[in-house]
């Protein structure tokens, strides 16, 4: 059996990863370029990158194929487009640019450290209204807030 982190990285192998930074210069070089947000649809609500996607993380496989009630036409006929999967904070988007590599998406990337990194370069982020979301509250949205019980016992001594 293998952990969570263990997946993460032997997916991370196989795909590419681009920084905020260099993402926002490829939004300005591709208009065509597709922003696919995977997080749930209450994460994306409350703050996405402008003109992103949503496709959530258990959805996607099916999302990608027609015929189905998840089917996103868009995505369908994206398969040679680019492709930068976002979410996060970067893992759920190297899972999910894993799946579109072995379902023949041909230029995927995923968004290092992810929504959290791209509000650290201060790049604005709205909510579902088109909102601009503040960088004070994204912050406090990005910071993880573990119950106990989440917590490993052997961690807790």
């Amino acid at each position: 059996m293998i952990r969570f982190i263990e997946l993460f990285r032997n997916c991370l192998s196989d795909i590419k990863e681009i920084m905020p930074w260099d993402l926002v210069d490829r939004i300005k070089e591709n208009p065509d370029l597709l922003l696919l947000d995977v997080r749930e649809p209450h994460e994306f609500e409350t703050m996405h990158i402008p003109g992103s996607m949503n496709v959530p993380r258990g959805i996607l496989e099916s999302a990608c194929e027609w015929d189905y009630e998840e089917t996103e036409p868009e995505l369908v006929n994206a398969r040679s487009r680019e492709i930068v999967v976002v979410c996060r904070s970067g893992y759920r988007s190297v899972l999910a640019a894993h799946s579109l590599q072995l379902l023949g998406y041909e230029n995927v990337t995923s968004l290092c450290t992810g929504l959290r990194g791209w509000n650290d370069y201060e790049e604005p982020l709205e909510n579902s209204r088109g909102e601009r979301v503040d960088e004070d509250d994204a912050d406090e949205y990005f910071t993880a807030k573990l119950r106990p019980d989440q917590v490993n016992p052997k961690k807790r001594k």
